[in-house]
């Protein structure tokens, strides 16, 4: 298949794009228009959904992953701001330039996230259960209602709602390291918060699933079968990495710290669990979370 790629030097895209060649597909990666296009590349203008159709034309499939980083900062909210827009408005536009194309692709897989239930202690959540309250619920519903002109003309439309995504190059486990191998890891506030993941190899294999299967679209949860609490978390960690997980972050620091995102990301409870992908016989590679830090 021909697919297209934005967000393609992000941590899922850049995994993404070399796993789809090596799978046999033509991958493009639309870059922002002011960039140097090299081969295999294509022009795109976020602000206003501009894509070179030369390059993109005959397109199978478009996979959207661009979005301005969640946890890299407090949330200001100058940050709020580009959080929001760069999900929802550039969504929404690339949605309408592939709606108005002469050969629209045939699917459209757009990243959202699990902060869509918000945080909800340990009830059980699958693609069935209501959006939750919070900024970053708030987001991700705007971020999926974005994509609703692509599903109107008729391309199948899948809302990949990412956990924590585990890779040893870049996010969050990668922030987790140094302090876990020198000793000072451990759960942070309560340590009762559950934890949603992701190990990276699955959701590459996740994303070339949901292209081919074509009784999927809408919700569909890419996390691990098993989350875990943080506290299990941290401890899972310490195990794989052989040190001690003893230090606790106290909440109220977190929050000093991070100020808003703390309660939106660091302390917020969002059990998941991956219905409709188990359901289309996805297999997971890493179902615990031990066999996906040894992979990563």
């Amino acid at each position: 298949m021909k697919i297209l790629v934005s967000g393609s030097r992000g941590l899922v895209g850049s995994a993404l794009v070399p796993f789809l060649t090596a799978q046999g597909h033509q991958v493009v990666r639309l870059r922002r228009g002011g960039a140097v296009v090299d081969q295999g590349a294509a022009r795109w203008d976020p602000a206003t959904g501009a894509i070179d159709e030369s390059a993109c034309a005959d397109a199978d499939a478009v996979v959207h992953l661009a979005g301005e980083n969640l946890a890299a900062g407090r949330w200001t909210a100058e940050r709020k701001r580009r959080i929001l827009s760069s999900r929802a408005d550039v969504t929404k536009r690339l949605c309408e330039t592939l709606a108005r194309m002469t050969q629209p692709p045939h699917v459209l897989v757009s990243a959202s996230a699990v902060g869509y239930y918000g945080s909800r202690g340990d009830e059980l959540l699958d693609e069935s259960s209501n959006g939750g309250s919070g900024f970053l619920a708030d987001v991700c519903r705007a971020w999926e209602e974005a994509t609703r002109p692509a599903s109107a003309a008729g391309i199948r439309t899948v809302n990949l709602r990412l956990g924590m995504v585990l890779s040893g190059r870049g996010g969050a486990l990668a922030r987790m390291l140094l302090p876990f191998r020198i000793g000072l890891g451990g759960a942070m506030g309560s340590g009762r918060q559950y934890v949603s993941w992701i190990a990276i190899d699955d959701l590459v294999s996740i994303i070339h699933h949901v292209i081919a299967a074509e009784e999927l679209s809408g919700p569909v949860n890419a996390v691990a079968p098993e989350p875990l609490t943080n506290r299990e978390f941290a401890r899972t960690l310490a195990r794989v990495l052989r040190r001690p997980a003893v230090v606790t972050i106290p909440a109220f620091a977190l929050r000093l710290l991070f100020g808003e995102m703390a309660g939106g990301v660091l302390l917020s409870s969002t059990r998941v669990v991956p219905e409709r992908l188990l359901n289309s016989g996805y297999i997971f590679q890493h179902r615990d979370l031990e066999s996906a830090l040894a992979g990563c």
